[in-house]
């Protein structure tokens, strides 16, 4: 089989494979679209099963950029780049540098900034080799709060539709996962005076911080909760988990969430309200293309507030048209991006 071939691929712009062996550099770059002669994603590190999951993962996370950029009405296109290895054990200098000369390469049409296993600090690594690192401290730097903030207003909305109010004091959410943007959107859950249970390998300064209901990673998707947010990783919702889902909506900061794009429809057709993660978590994308020496972080999130009103748009799409939400999205992202 080749990469054509690949269930994933959707006649992206370009899949590019770059190595350093002296640096122990393994990356793959992919660009879905180009919109305005550029595209943009996060640099994924992680230490893949084989290449065929790197190169699945880069090709679903580039379109997935590309529909979040679309319906976040952002004038880019979508990329990203996963880089084989183990952040903790494998990512040093010389290994990000040669990543930053490969970027570099690519002539200024992709630009980078932190995800999985990439940092802020990494970022400025990366841009003594490249002019298009973003990201950086100083500048949007990290993104997780913003992702959070997204996150928030997409459970407002989905509540709103679902639950008849977007008031969630009182709401019990189940969040999978306190990184960086569990912990953000916690925050604004606790902040709202909604109930929250939360998984995590080490849940316990999360659960203190935010008053939080322990419950084990094995048991968070099948918690009794009107909200499933999943923050971790992604492929969770799949042929195993969704039976088990009690949720009423599902709505987290987690890429990837669905492992197929049918899982969408098996959602839908349990009557579980999905809010496809490329929609949800927009926040971060939003932010990071909103830097630059003119950053102002306020006006940043208050465009990552109107994710609210994008999910409204995907709700009413997916009622009029009688499909699953996660098509819905889908097929207002590939409108704008088409049109």
């Amino acid at each position: 089989m080749t990469v054509f071939d690949a269930a994933d691929f959707d006649n992206h712009h370009r899949l590019a494979f770059f190595t350093d062996p002296a640096a122990g550099l393994r990356a793959i770059i992919a660009i879905h679209r180009l919109r305005n002669g550029i595209a943009g994603g996060g640099i994924r590190m992680w230490p893949y099963d084989s290449d065929e999951a790197a190169i699945a993962d880069a090709l679903r996370l580039s379109r997935a950029m590309s529909y979040k950029f679309a319906l976040a009405d952002l004038p880019v296109g979508g990329g990203k780049t996963v880089v084989i290895g183990d952040s903790r054990r494998d990512k040093n200098e010389d290994l990000l540098r040669a990543l930053g000369r490969a970027i570099d390469s690519l002539g200024g049409c992709y630009i980078c900034g932190p995800d999985v296993g990439t940092t802020p600090e990494d970022m400025v690594v990366i841009g003594r080799e490249t002019d298009h690192a973003r990201g950086r401290p100083g500048e949007s730097g990290d993104t997780s709060p913003a992702t959070g903030f997204g996150v928030y207003h997409a459970i407002r909305a989905a509540a709103g539709h679902e639950l008849g109010n977007d008031d969630l004091r009182g709401v019990r959410v189940a969040v999978q996962g306190a990184g960086a943007v569990g912990r953000a959107l916690c925050r604004h859950l606790c902040d709202a005076g909604a109930e929250i249970l939360i998984a995590d390998i080490d849940p316990a300064a999360a659960a203190a911080d935010f008053g939080a209901s322990v419950v084990s990673p094995d048991e968070i998707l099948a918690a009794e909760a009107e909200v499933l947010a999943p923050c971790a990783l992604g492929a969770v919702l799949n042929d195993r988990t969704i039976p088990a889902i009690r949720a009423k909506i599902v709505c987290g900061g987690a890429n990837n969430q669905l492992a197929e794009e049918r899982h969408g429809a098996a959602l839908a057709e349990r009557g579980v309200l999905y809010v496809p993660d490329y929609v949800a978590n927009a926040g971060g994308a939003i932010n990071a293309v909103a830097e630059g020496a003119d950053y102002d972080e306020a006006a940043a999130l208050a465009r990552t507030a109107r994710i609210y009103d994008t999910c409204r748009r995907v709700f009413e799409k997916a009622e009029a048209e009688g499909i699953a939400s996660s098509l819905a999205a889908d097929r207002l992202a590939e409108e704008i991006i088409d049109g």
